[in-house]
């Protein structure tokens, strides 16, 4: 098994992900760090500090979306069976990891996961909003995710970045997170792709914490966050991730944060310019 840590210019996050990754009651065989391009010294400090932790340092920037796209390929080319991927503001708990991997021995009836995701808490050990799991319940689900809750286990749509176990075979049946996603959405877009025929889990057993520097995040004007997601929300749209069902709610999710955006600024002109680029890039540029 192979643990993938993305990181970018957060060294003092990154040393506490790695310290916490290392400490697990039971530890991966292997960790790398993917550093994307950071000019604060992270891979002078992964050098000295965490000699036994591999460091494959990107030539540009590519988010996050890159950053695991390269992530997941060099975890493969180790040969493993598994992969355990975060960002480097996550911090597991210390059995997190045998959580996760628990399981995996004991699923009864259930079917083989592609993926299995861990309880994301925020700094005061409640429920982090950014990472609240999607849990599946389209037809045809409902006795499966009865069944898995009778294992104290939730029946899984969608996952982000923030520890999740992931099936080498189903990265190589279902590819790459995308490039050019670059940042916000590349992880729903990549975990819907696994699970949309395939099967995840939350374990709440396992936990960890994401050190967002607030709890809840608001978009403002001229943010490049908004227009990726935006865009992003488009791209998948276009994509074949999701089923025809759940692109109604990604729709109507994107119509309505839109109107509050602008509300929000008061239609700035610099919100609505923002905006209006955002649509225009998703709609001309191949969803690939």
């Amino acid at each position: 098994m192979v643990a993938v840590v993305v990181t970018r210019n957060r060294r003092e996050l990154l040393e506490e992900c790695l310290r916490a990754v290392l400490a697990q009651t039971h530890p991966p065989d292997r960790v790398l760090v993917v550093d994307n391009v950071s000019s604060d010294g992270t891979p002078d400090m992964v050098r000295e500090r965490f000699p036994d932790v591999d460091l494959e340092r990107l030539e540009r920037n590519d988010g996050a979306a890159g950053g695991f796209h390269e992530g997941i390929r060099a975890g493969m080319d180790r040969g493993c069976e598994w992969l355990w991927l975060m960002d480097d503001d996550t911090v597991p708990a210390p059995d997190a990891l045998e959580q996760l991997l628990r399981p995996l021995d004991d699923l009864g009836d259930l079917p083989v996961p592609s993926l299995l995701a861990s309880k994301v808490v925020w700094t005061d050990g409640t429920l982090h909003p950014k990472n609240l799991p999607w849990a599946r319940l389209d037809e045809g689900s409902i006795e499966a995710f009865v069944s898995a809750a009778d294992r104290r286990l939730v029946l899984l749509r969608v996952a982000s970045w923030v520890s999740i176990l992931v099936s080498c075979e189903a990265v190589e049946e279902h590819g790459l997170p995308l490039k050019h996603y670059f940042i916000w959405g590349e992880d729903g877009e990549w975990t819907a792709r696994l699970l949309k025929h395939g099967t995840g889990y939350m374990v709440p057993a396992s936990v960890v914490h994401h050190k967002t520097p607030q709890k809840v995040s608001v978009h403002r004007e001229g943010s490049d966050q908004y227009y990726f997601e935006v865009r992003n929300k488009l791209y998948q749209l276009r994509g074949d991730s999701w089923f025809r069902k759940e692109k109604i709610h990604l729709t109507l999710s994107m119509v309505m944060g839109a109107g509050q955006y602008l509300v929000r600024e008061r239609f700035a002109p610099r919100a609505l310019a923002l905006l209006l680029r955002a649509v225009r890039d998703g709609l001309r540029r191949p969803a690939t």
